[in-house]
């Protein structure tokens, strides 16, 4: 099993299928074990919530549910299009991101 995902908490990416196809949003929870991601404000699910105390009221909370990694690509900071991840060393040896886009090229 890959151990290792194309995107980090924090990033912007794009959704590629399904109902939010096209949407834009912050990683906010990355699941390595289950190749999931958690987007802000995408694949929106209903849950519905008992009370936890006494005198206290049940509801219905809305609330973003996990998607397959390989169904979202990252977008870049400096260009802002969807792009796949190259990787590259800086002057240090440190391994970073960069954009694969000919016209960007920036890492982030």
């Amino acid at each position: 099993m890959n151990k290792k995902l194309h995107v980090k908490t924090g990033d912007t990416v794009v959704i590629l299928s399904g109902k939010d196809k096209g949407k834009k949003g912050k990683v906010l929870e990355v699941s390595i074990k289950e190749q999931k991601v958690i987007v802000e404000g995408c694949n929106i699910a209903t849950k519905h919530v008992k009370p936890t105390q006494m005198g206290q009221q049940g509801q219905i909370v809305k609330v973003p549910a996990p998607l397959y990694a390989c169904k979202v690509q990252a977008v870049c900071p400096h260009c802002g299009k969807p792009t796949r991840l190259a990787h590259s060393f800086d002057a240090n040896g440190k391994k970073i991101r960069v954009c694969n886009h000919k016209d960007c090229g920036k890492a982030y």
